[in-house]
């Protein structure tokens, strides 16, 4: 019972970064219409820029709301002066822009940061020390029924839940989160009721960037390094996260984010000989394949009818 609640624990420490990740994808679907396949090598600049920060000495607290602050800008820059005019000539031309931005920013990071990390891996890709946001260490635990829970699972669990009801509201009750529903339901129409389109689109992309900076930073510092290959394994389980969860769903992202999590943990643990730690991301292309089989929309998302 103590190494199933062990492995569940970890689980849901590994899916709260998943869920961060998988939170961004869907507010850029939820406010545009559009799936953000750069997602994580935004995410990774700004860990890279967290990193930068602290070099120079910026207390990491600071650091990190500077780096989403990065994040932001980024995302916003990327709306304005690439998916904006290209999406009015061909709305499948974003996906096509997207994956460059994935390669780009994947080849800067490189070349900027790329002197200034410490040996190469087996992988041949350089790595830095990233530091922990949370208590990292050892002794920093607590038991349930036998399970070692760390203050830093603890913690990152509790920021995805505080973000997740944040981005419920912002949905829900303010003025910029239904706007944002309106945008990405029918952007002719929220024109026409006076919703300024573009700026929505801008913010969209933004607060997305910025909460993917934030899953970068923890998930950085529960590594301990920071390396150009970090986000890629970590966006395919939020893109598994958001399938699951719909991608017009907030909260089921982050269940979404939790269930992935759980679901490698436990198939490596009493499936070990079949999956193993290696094949953990063969888990969540059968969760997207199985999600969008029997229920495309998601388990919390919503099915859209058209009228014809």
């Amino acid at each position: 019972m103590a190494l199933f609640l062990q492995r569940l624990v970890d689980g849901l420490a590994e899916g709260s970064i998943y869920a961060l990740l998988a939170l961004g994808l869907v507010i850029i679907y939820r406010g545009t219409g559009h799936l953000n396949f750069a997602q994580g090598e935004m995410a990774l600049f700004s860990t890279y820029t967290v990193y930068q920060f602290g070099e120079w000495g910026v207390p990491i607290g600071i650091a990190v709301l500077l780096g989403m602050c990065v994040g932001f800008v980024l995302g916003a820059a990327t709306e304005v002066v690439l998916v904006r005019p290209i999406s009015k000539k061909s709305p499948f031309a974003v996906f096509i822009v997207t994956i460059g931005m994935f390669q780009l920013l994947n080849w800067l990071d490189g070349a900027i940061w790329g002197g200034q990390q410490l040996p190469s891996t087996a992988m041949g890709s350089k790595q830095v020390k990233f530091p922990s946001l949370f208590p990292s260490n050892p002794d920093d635990y607590f038991t349930v029924f036998g399970a070692a829970i760390t203050w830093r699972s603890f913690c990152i669990l509790a920021l995805v839940l505080v973000i997740g009801a944040v981005l419920y509201l912002l949905f829900n009750y303010t003025k910029l989160g239904l706007a944002m529903r309106a945008v990405a339901s029918n952007s002719e129409s929220a024109k026409l009721v006076g919703i300024r389109t573009s700026t929505v689109l801008m913010f969209s992309w933004g607060i997305a960037a910025a909460i993917g900076a934030l899953g970068g930073v923890v998930f950085a510092g529960l590594t301990t390094n920071v390396n150009q290959s970090l986000m890629f394994q970590v966006f395919i389980y939020a893109s598994a996260a958001a399938t699951l969860g719909g991608f017009d769903s907030p909260g089921g992202a982050v269940v979404g984010g939790l269930s992935i999590g759980v679901i490698q943990n436990l198939a490596a643990g009493y499936a070990d000989e079949w999956v193993g730690q290696e094949m953990k991301v063969g888990v969540a292309f059968l969760v997207i394949l199985a999600v969008l089989l029997l229920r495309p929309s998601g388990l919390f998302g919503t099915s859209k009818v058209e009228r014809v």
